[in-house]
């Protein structure tokens, strides 16, 4: 008997030094996720609907609906909280990281702008099944959503399939805010000039891209390299930092909000440093 109680207690504490590890490492994923979820990839811009002044509607967080309009398409956002019927609840984990980074839905169709697949290949294995772990968690809302319009042909692929992205080390701080501003954010996209639906790499942050704006009619977004002597070229660094986390300009003009200041107030102030290093090292461009 004595011996028999010796070996369940071996097994239960083998059993906890497994399971232990396991949860901590769940957790960290997820706060990883909620970390850039609520931050530099701010799905939630264009995922989560927004009430008449602007502001995202807190419970119905990424349940899609939200229209972009541009001279190229008329997006409306598609769901993907968990909901079964209307979102992403019966996709597998691979599938979500296939449309996130090869754009592909399970069906087979292609994802198409202004979601940012180009610039998603990039996200690392670790970074995409962080993100995956977030959406898991969400609050299952039912809202269908009308399928968007584009006006130009979607490509069949953007590239060949991406299946496994190492992680950039941070300690490369230029190198890990091309990361940010790629791979996980939407600077690049937004402010990158769009040929016949694809971002011109070599105009890399030229901007010159038109959005509908709130309120009505069109705004370009801004040319972020040195060839733009009114733009951040002549900003400090901190006040570059606080124009991506306020909205505010530092002249004290306000940012229109298709820009997600909102989120980008949670970027920590490595990844700010980080991310406004990189964008000091844009070449001009027109």
């Amino acid at each position: 008997m004595r011996r028999t109680f010796y070996s369940l207690a071996v097994l239960a504490c083998m059993a906890a030094g497994v399971i232990a590890p396991a949860s901590a490492q769940a957790d960290a994923l997820l706060e990883r996720g909620s970390y850039l979820m609520n931050g530099i990839v701010a799905c939630g811009n264009c995922h989560t609907p927004k009430g008449p002044e602007g502001k995202p509607i807190a419970d119905r967080e990424l349940s899609g609906g939200f229209v972009i309009d541009a001279p190229v398409f008329h997006a409306v956002v598609p769901n993907i909280t968990p909901d079964p019927d209307t979102g992403i609840g019966r996709w597998t984990d691979a599938q979500i990281v296939e449309a996130v980074r090869n754009g592909k839905r399970p069906d087979g169709s292609i994802i198409g702008p202004p979601m940012p697949i180009a610039f998603y290949r990039g996200m690392s294995d670790a970074d995409v099944n962080a993100l995956v772990a977030y959406l898991r968690q969400v609050k299952p809302i039912s809202n269908k959503v009308e399928k968007s319009v584009y006006r130009i042909p979607l490509p069949a692929a953007y590239g060949p399939p991406v299946v496994a992205v190492p992680e950039v080390p941070k300690t490369d701080k230029v190198a890990y805010g091309h990361y940010l501003a790629t791979g996980l954010g939407h600077c690049m996209d937004c402010h990158t000039p769009l040929v016949q639906g694809r971002n011109d790499m070599a105009r890399l942050g030229a901007g010159g891209n038109e959005f509908g704006a709130p309120g009505g009619g069109l705004i370009a977004s801004s040319n972020l390299t040195p060839a733009n002597a009114n733009g951040i070229a002549a900003w400090s660094d901190d006040g570059l930092k606080a124009a991506i986390r306020t909205g505010i300009r530092p002249n004290g003009s306000h940012i229109v909000p298709l820009m997600a200041f909102g989120w980008y107030r949670n970027i920590s102030d490595d990844d700010a440093g980080a991310l406004v290093a990189f964008l000091r090292t844009l070449k001009p461009a027109q």
